[in-house]
């Protein structure tokens, strides 16, 4: 005989949720052993594992402290940056006037340190000239010849007043001399403090190219998005950019200067920290405020460049004071109580879902299992895609949830008994016991998954992993309540333990006081009854329903207004 139609629908759920749970081991395993940048075990944020901690020193013109929304708005954007590297779990804050402290879980990488460090002002010059670190000036005769020592005699300012950002008369004599003595690879030079409206000498970031720059025409504030992305014509990776309404009308006039120059004067340099980031050239002129870098860049370059752009508008500059590893405020040990606390928690579920639902309970263990498991696995590949660390918050967010999913088991098993004492059988409780008990769990977990959004947007850093990992776990209790419990429930109604209401098996139709048993068995109300019976009577009366009272009173009422047939006395 061919298996019932709930049957045949439990095994393809069982078999689905057991796909999905190989679809995400399989993703995992993909950056462990193919890309090699995830791992079989969860990352750790800073109170668990420790970290890098970098220490930025703000620099004002006046040499005054700087106020208190100078440094939160450093703060907001150093932590922007921080998150647009992958990092999770890092905390930015101030310290005393003008320090901002910066901690990471885990080693920073190279990428990261120069997202951080480079925290001047985003700057927008015009090229002037462009050479190699020893370039000397074309003279006379079309040949590169160095430049004399320069003497005091020499033009300082310019010899006429340069119209634009592009003009040459920007280069004196002076100008050219120290340009000529600048060193790219001296610390001591320090462009991010030149002001801004003369011209700059300075270098590219890798050494590479040094530059003479005109004066600032944009910065970084008028930069309201950049990405990075790829060319649909030429699959090139380009970093776009969108200016605000100031700098649109800016860019366009400085786009209709540059376009069609000579170079070196038709590029136009982003400097970060005082160092040239990308100076590329002028090839369109551009009114609406949405133009492109393109060159020789890769995916993680363009989105490199991208964030800088986006996130180098700082109100100040910076000096690192000191980058250092430290230690784990908490360690591993702190971790091991957490663990142990959530086993507690564990075993105290079992054991009440044992005693309460007897074999029933063994549902509540392995639903908790297979959530262990697809809550594992999904924190490693977090930790792979999103940068997601966990931390001593995040433990307290799954062991919390712990309670949350066993209460969404309690409901189901509870509409089912209460389906018991209506008389149902067995199978059609499961059924008539998940449709009512469904939409009492969604509810509550709609509720605790906003509840969980809200305090993400809303709470400190240090309270974010908690929010995270409890929304995380009450969507898969969700997962879990749909794709396993009820699966397996119609599944074990149909054994021949669950089904004949073994009591054992927490199901026990007479344990619970049924009405009826089976089809049409009504109970006997002065039947003899073993001493179990009568136990179990007490408690039937006891926990007897509304509707079982209304139902009995209606039976009664109905049998003593029976019509009287012709005939009877």
């Amino acid at each position: 005989m061919a298996p019932s139609t709930p049957v045949r629908h439990a095994w393809r759920v069982l078999l689905g949720l057991l796909a999905i749970t190989g679809v995400l081991f399989g993703i995992n395993s993909l950056g462990v052993y193919v890309f090699q940048a995830s791992s079989w075990a969860p990352s750790l944020a800073l109170d668990l594992q420790g970290g890098t901690q970098i220490i930025l020193q703000a620099q004002t013109t006046d040499g005054a402290d700087p106020n208190k929304d100078q440094l939160d708005q450093a703060v907001s954007i150093i932590r922007q940056r921080v998150d647009a590297s992958g990092v999770g779990e890092a905390d930015v804050a101030t310290e005393g006037g003008k320090n901002i402290v910066v901690q990471i879980p885990g080693e920073a990488d190279e990428a990261t340190r120069q997202r951080i460090q480079s925290s001047a002002q985003l700057q927008l010059r015009a090229v002037l000239f462009t050479g190699s670190p020893a370039t000397s000036f074309v003279g006379e005769d079309g040949q590169n010849t160095p430049y004399p020592t320069p003497d005091p005699s020499l033009q300082a300012t310019p010899t006429a007043s340069p119209t634009s950002g592009s003009d040459t008369s920007w280069i004196t004599p002076a100008l050219q001399a120290q340009f000529l003595a600048y060193d790219c690879a001296n610390p001591t030079n320090n462009p991010a403090q030149a002001p801004v409206d003369q011209p700059l000498i300075t270098c590219s970031d890798d050494g590479s190219v040094k530059y003479i720059l005109g004066p600032v025409e944009l910065d970084g504030t008028d930069i309201s998005n950049a990405t990075n992305g790829q060319e649909q014509n030429t699959g090139q990776w380009a970093v776009n950019l969108v200016f605000n309404d100031q700098g649109t009308e800016t860019f366009g006039k400085i786009s209709q200067r540059l376009y069609g120059a000579q170079a070196p004067l038709n590029q136009f340099a982003f400097v970060l920290d005082g160092t040239v980031l990308s100076a590329p050239s002028m090839n369109g002129i551009i009114v609406d405020g949405r133009p492109s870098i393109t060159g020789s860049f890769t995916q993680e370059s363009s989105k490199a460049l991208a964030d800088q752009l986006k996130y180098g508008a700082l109100p100040l500059s910076f000096t690192v004071v000191s980058s250092d590893t430290v230690s784990a405020t908490l360690g591993s040990q702190q971790l091991q109580v957490g663990l142990i606390a959530g086993l507690i928690g564990l075993g105290l579920v079992a054991v009440y879902s044992l005693i309460v639902y007897r074999a029933l309970g063994t549902v509540i263990i392995a639903s908790l299992g297979v959530m262990a498991v697809l809550t594992y696995v999904l924190l490693c590949i977090l930790a792979w895609r999103m940068g997601f660390r966990l931390s001593l918050a995040g433990v307290a967010g799954l062991i919390v949830t712990i309670g949350f999913t066993a209460d969404s088991f309690i409901v189901y098993f509870e509409r089912i008994r209460d389906e018991l004492r209506d008389g149902k059988s067995i199978t059609a409780a499961v059924e008539d016991g998940w449709a009512r008990a469904k939409r009492t769990i969604y509810i509550s977990k709609s509720i605790n998954i906003v509840a969980a959004v809200v305090l993400y947007i809303l709470a400190d850093a240090t309270v974010k992993g908690f929010a995270f990992t409890l929304g995380l776990t009450t969507a898969i209790d969700i997962l879990i309540f749909i794709l396993f419990t009820h699966p397996v429930m119609q599944l074990l109604a149909r054994t021949r333990f669950f089904g004949s209401g073994h009591p054992l098996s927490g199901m026990d139709p007479e344990a619970l006081g049924a009405v009826y048993r089976g089809r049409a068995q009504f109970r006997a109300p002065a039947a003899a009854v073993s001493g179990r019976a009568n136990r179990s009577r007490g408690e039937a009366q006891r926990r007897q329903t509304i509707a079982e009272r209304k139902r009995a009173e209606l039976a009664a009422a109905q049998g003593s207004t029976r019509p009287t047939k012709e005939g009877d006395d």
